[in-house]
């Protein structure tokens, strides 16, 4: 839908193969300069009296000042994922925190704790925690600092320390813009249009998403009739001499199609599912983003409304506004840059992974 992307016209004396739309997308958008290199790896499972659990290995590269050395190792397990993700949706609540995968993603497809699950996991995590490295606000974040360079007993004591004033403000904040509901008197021309999108992309990003579990499930159940039908041949050629070689033949056939399907759905699997589920959360958490921000202009037109019906108290009534206009265009700003920056990487992982998905259906067809 071209309503939902734009995109450059290519050059015609550029090939159009997936490969170079895609190497030419990625030329154009330049290499940015990067400070912080971060990589999930190594995953470890943990068996207690109480629980199971995994850790995965998180190290850090940086030249950043702020850093009292330029390479970290810590472990860390999910459950310290949430809590930095829930730190920076309490420190920056109008900045587009990324998702982190559920607690039990492709629910029915993996089974907890297997490979498969824990590497798709630890996938998630890698890619989440770079996503914040490449922000130029959250990476700066303290909370974000200590995941990164705390050994685990340091983290634990750090998170024991309980909200503070800010947590239990972002908490109210949260509250509020839950409640919030219909259109904000006065926002401005630009935010509705960006909550007109995200409806829009909401439903059509849910709908891939159906679509694509929908065939990954046919393709299995597909993938489990041939691993059955092929050796089938195999038994019946043993007694059947004058057409062996053709039952043979068949049985064959069907092994390079096994095989083949089976390359397919790992493609579907690593690369299509979590990108459209990634961007089904996205949707959720810009939508939440957009409520907060509403809120906060609700709230400084409910003081602008208040001072209009009050004769008294003016000085103290302007002043408060003041503040909550100043609130209001940090909000604006942030939100502005952090939308171009989503709406970016957004089209360009959207092009990149669908371009995958037509290559591995090419490479599917022609085996």
């Amino acid at each position: 839908d071209t309503s939902l992307v734009e995109v450059n016209s290519f050059s015609p004396s550029v090939p159009i193969s997936p490969s170079s739309m895609i190497n030419q997308y990625k030329f154009e958008d330049g290499p940015e300069l990067r400070d912080l290199f971060i990589t999930v790896d190594d995953p470890e499972s943990h068996i207690t009296a109480i629980e199971t659990f995994i850790t995965y290995r998180v190290v850090t590269k940086t030249t950043r000042g702020e850093f009292d050395s330029s390479e970290y190792e810590v472990r860390r397990r999910y459950q310290d994922f949430l809590w930095l993700k829930s730190k920076l949706e309490e420190a920056h609540p109008t900045l587009i925190i990324p998702p982190l995968p559920e607690k039990f993603i492709m629910k029915g497809m993996v089974e907890r704790f297997s490979d498969e699950f824990i590497e798709t996991r630890r996938k998630a995590l890698h890619k989440f925690l770079n996503r914040i490295a490449d922000h130029p606000t959250l990476s700066f974040n303290e909370d974000f600092k200590i995941f990164l360079t705390a050994q685990a007993w340091e983290l634990s004591s750090h998170k024991k320390q309980g909200p503070g004033l800010l947590s239990r403000m972002g908490q109210t904040v949260r509250a509020v813009a839950s409640s919030v509901r219909g259109a904000v008197k006065n926002r401005p021309e630009m935010f509705t249009e960006i909550n007109n999108y995200m409806e829009t992309f909401s439903q059509k990003i849910n709908l891939l998403d159906k679509i694509a579990h929908r065939i990954y499930k046919e393709e299995r159940e597909y993938f489990n009739e041939m691993k059955e039908y092929g050796p089938i041949h195999t038994l019946w050629s043993a007694s059947e001499e004058d057409i062996a070689e053709s039952l043979k033949g068949i049985a064959s056939c069907i092994d390079r199609c096994c095989r083949a399907t089976e390359k397919r759905m790992a493609g579907l699997s690593e690369h299509l599912l979590p990108i459209l589920h990634e961007y089904v959360l996205y949707s959720e958490i810009l939508m939440g983003v957009l409520k907060r921000r509403d809120q906060i202009q609700g709230e400084l037109d409910s003081k602008v409304d208040a001072l209009a019906n009050k004769k008294t108290e003016k000085e103290l009534f302007s002043e408060e506004i003041g503040k909550l206009e100043d609130k209001v265009e940090r909000a604006n700003n942030a939100l502005k840059a952090d939308w171009d920056r989503w709406k970016q990487n957004m089209q360009w992982d959207m092009r990149s992974t669908f371009t995958n998905v037509a290559e591995n259906n090419l490479r599917y067809y022609e085996e």
